[in-house]
């Protein structure tokens, strides 16, 4: 089987090559081209990626490329892992929001909307070229931000898509280890949306732990996603760590103030993972990867592409799907973040019990906010950037949605191409 990897050239791009050495009886990968402009990148990255794999004795061959057709020709699954215009608009996502009061993110509010005004437009073409070259039955998995709106752009589309991110996997992994339990064990009843999303049951056996982990271990798991015990034993819910930056905005928003943005550290972390890779005794995952984020990436992709591609049975997965008739106080067409089956026919969500209301109405709202951002992504428009602002929880108010969907299309312009004419 050939993965083609578009973005390739990303520094935490050799944690899936780590996870697909990992792997090699389950997911049988013959060939990874990693798709990159930026040749010095994607070269290095390329380099290390053989070599791990050579180290861990997997057969498979890592190729580079500036060129997406050929790339993706003939692979069985395209990862899309981009970031339209580097850690320099990451900066600018963080940073320009709190002119206005509002929290800078990558991912959500006014910044996230500026990652997805420039993102959607180039995925989609992305993912154009691909059907065109690679087939209508290839998988794009998505682990590009913000992943739900991405994710619903190429299911518009038409396109064989499944969106992933990593923290539902994260708190797999930390549940199971509070648990002294398999990981493997350990079911989540995951709801909301991608960076929207609440633990509201953790099952090992059928049976919800979730009441004996908030009993024990409510303290660390509250620093660990910020968030108040008291609430969360009240609630009987963990909520995923991107809730407080609704839950506790201000707070956060004077945290970001007087601390570098996450954008600069993650530059000087690159810097020194590039000069690691090209190390030619390196054979192993670097420690520094750590530092990089997207911790558990690797296990969640390699598992999501082996459900995806193999004739076994389904396999259960948190995954970024078409609502359907699943939260029915959302559209059909909304992409949610939940428990799915999934095979080589595709994802299919799991059922839930009924959403409480302090969920569903954020949920509800948030999802409004997304439909209004993609429509401004595809279509273009100040006036639709506004109203997407307006709608966002996060800035909810004519001035400052006015502010800074002026601000944001300035900076942005050169990304924007309605916006250069």
């Amino acid at each position: 089987m050939k993965l083609a990897v578009v973005g390739g050239g990303s520094t935490y791009t050799p944690e899936l090559i780590d996870g697909i050495a990992g792997r090699r009886s389950t997911l049988d990968v013959e060939e990874i081209v990693l798709v990159d402009p930026d040749a010095y990148r994607v070269e290095t990255v390329g380099s290390f990626s053989q070599r791990l794999l050579e180290h861990a004795g997997h057969p498979a061959r890592v190729h580079t490329t500036a060129d997406l057709e050929e790339g993706v020709d003939g692979a069985a699954a395209v990862l899309i892992q981009l970031r339209v215009g580097g850690q320099r608009a990451r900066r600018s996502d963080e940073t320009f929001p709190h002119v206005c009061g509002c929290l800078g993110q990558e991912t959500t509010g006014a910044g996230g909307l500026a990652k997805a005004l420039r993102t959607v437009p180039v995925v989609l073409d992305i993912a154009d070229r691909v059907r065109k070259v690679a087939g209508e039955h290839t998988w794009i998995v998505n682990f590009t931000n913000p992943v739900g709106i991405v994710t619903r752009a190429l299911l518009g589309e038409g396109h064989r898509a499944v969106g992933l991110c990593n923290v539902a996997i994260n708190l797999q992994r930390t549940f199971a280890g509070l648990l002294d339990a398999r990981v493997d064990d350990v079911r989540l009843v995951h709801t909301g949306l991608n960076h929207l999303s609440w633990e509201r049951g953790v099952l090992v056996d059928g049976v919800d732990r979730l009441p004996e982990l908030l009993a024990r271990h409510a303290e660390f798991l509250g620093e660990q996603v910020g968030a108040p015990v008291a609430w969360m034993r009240r609630r009987n819910v963990v909520p995923s760590y991107y809730l407080k930056y609704y839950y506790a905005h201000d707070e956060q928003l004077a945290r970001q103030r007087t601390e570098p943005p996450r954008a600069d550290v993650v530059s000087d972390v690159e810097e020194e993972l590039l000069k690691v890779y090209l190390d030619p005794e390196q054979m192993t995952k670097p420690e520094q990867l750590t530092k990089r984020g997207g911790a558990y990436y690797s296990e969640a992709a390699v598992q999501l592409v082996h459900a995806l591609t193999a004739a076994g049975p389904a396999e259960e997965h948190v995954v970024n799907v078409r609502n359907g008739t699943t939260f029915p106080f959302l559209p059909e067409d909304a992409v949610i973040e939940a428990p799915c089956l999934v095979d080589a026919d595709g994802a299919t969500p799991i059922p839930q019990q009924p959403v409480e209301p302090p969920y569903a109405g954020l949920i509800a709202a948030v999802t409004g906010y997304e439909q209004l951002a993609l429509e401004a992504a595809r279509r273009g428009g100040r006036d639709r950037v506004a109203d997407a602002l307006l709608a966002h929880p996060l800035v909810g108010q004519y001035a400052k949605a006015d502010r800074l969907a002026d601000d944001l299309v300035r900076i942005n312009r050169q990304f924007l191409p309605w916006a250069r004419g």
